[in-house]
């Protein structure tokens, strides 16, 4: 009994005094641990009598059930102290203004082209895309487009440098996103419903033309699509996206070596008081270009044409981007100004939809 006595008043003295829990835990081997002093009382019970056994058995059980309890409450006070030297270290004066915070934006380019994916997503559309540097076949063979043709000339199209003595075909700089229209219907076969945008590069550079500039197409491959077909995608396309109830559309016969045959679209707008409305007035302002798909170019993707027949679209980001949101110089798209960019910028919560509305 004497010796119960002194270890419960020693190691609930010991517990009390650890400063740490590195300290608390030398405590709990000392008194608990296999080699510790009631580990080892608790050894020589089996020496003892029956009634003896019985009775210090119970007692070195409820000594053993004090010191864990002690040691239990005695690290939970010393984790309380050490949360409250945090806290007070790492105080932060809530009253305090707030400071400023810097949000990036959206690039004009960036949003309209997630607003033209999200109308052309909403009728079908998937997005189909493809290399920048291209090879001669699928910028221009494969197109329909023939060797005479000026865009094949070094003084339109950027050609990369060959070695000496290569004569293999050359590549080039895209100056088109039609090739992904090709690579999109020899990979998918038809029927076929995709988008193409992108970087495209061709060499012209005055306000309204720079050397690399963006373009989307949209091709659409079934066995009874027709020119009704495009018109109307066109026209939901230019109602949706200019957030107008209407719009008028008119087709004039044009040429392109890869659709046949083919259009320039031009939309009514009128110009009143120097600003820009779609959809009303007396003006009409070109937009795209279009056309059913030339049977040597579904040929030269794989594609039957007796069987298959649809359309092609093309407009640029850039331009539909200067209509909408009236932006007077296309060489400011990248120049890099970031008093531009935040007066033109979107935010980048502002993800356009359909249905909840495409622009701020």
């Amino acid at each position: 009994m004497d010796q119960i006595d002194t270890l419960r008043g020693k190691y609930i003295e010991a517990v009390t005094a650890a400063a740490d829990e590195a300290a608390l835990e030398s405590v709990r081997l000392a008194a608990l641990g296999k080699k510790g002093e009631i580990s080892a009382l608790m050894a020589t019970l089996g020496k003892m009598e029956p009634e003896a056994r019985k009775a210090a058995g119970a007692q070195l059980n409820v000594l053993k059930d004090e010191i864990d309890a002690a040691l239990r409450a005695r690290k939970t006070a010393l984790a309380d102290a050490a949360l409250d030297e945090r806290l007070r270290a790492e105080w932060l004066d809530v009253t305090l203004p707030g400071r400023p915070r810097r949000e990036g934006t959206i690039h004009p380019v960036s949003q309209v082209t997630d607003e033209v994916t999200a109308i052309f997503a909403d009728m079908g559309f998937a997005v189909a895309e493809g290399p920048q540097i291209e090879s001669d076949w699928f910028n221009f063979d494969a197109l329909n487009i023939p060797p005479e043709h000026p865009a094949r000339q070094e003084h339109d199209t950027f050609f990369m440098a060959r070695a000496e003595g290569d004569d293999r075909p050359p590549h080039v700089l895209r100056t088109h996103t039609s090739p992904v229209q090709i690579r999109a219907m020899a990979d998918r076969g038809a029927p076929i419903r995709v988008i193409a945008p992108g970087r495209v590069y061709r060499m012209d550079m005055d306000q309204t033309h720079t050397p690399m500039f963006h373009q989307v197409e949209g091709l659409a491959i079934d066995r009874d699509i027709s020119m009704a077909n495009l018109k109307w995608v066109l026209e939901e396309f230019c109602r949706t996206y200019f957030e107008v109830a209407e719009v008028e559309l008119r087709f004039r016969a044009s040429h392109f070596p890869f659709t046949e045959p083919s259009a320039e679209v031009d939309i009514r707008c009128s110009w009143e008081g120097g600003q820009l409305k779609i959809g009303q007035g007396d003006s009409w302002m070109e937009i795209l270009g279009s056309g059913m798909v030339h049977p040597k170019v579904l040929s030269a993707a794989g594609v039957d044409p007796d069987q298959w027949q649809g359309f092609a679209f093309g407009m640029g980001i850039d331009r539909i981007a200067m209509l909408k949101y009236g932006i007077p110089d296309l060489r400011a798209f990248f120049e890099s100004d970031l008093r531009w960019l935040r007066h033109y910028g979107f935010s980048a919560l502002d993800l356009p939809t359909v249905f909840g509305g495409l622009s701020r």
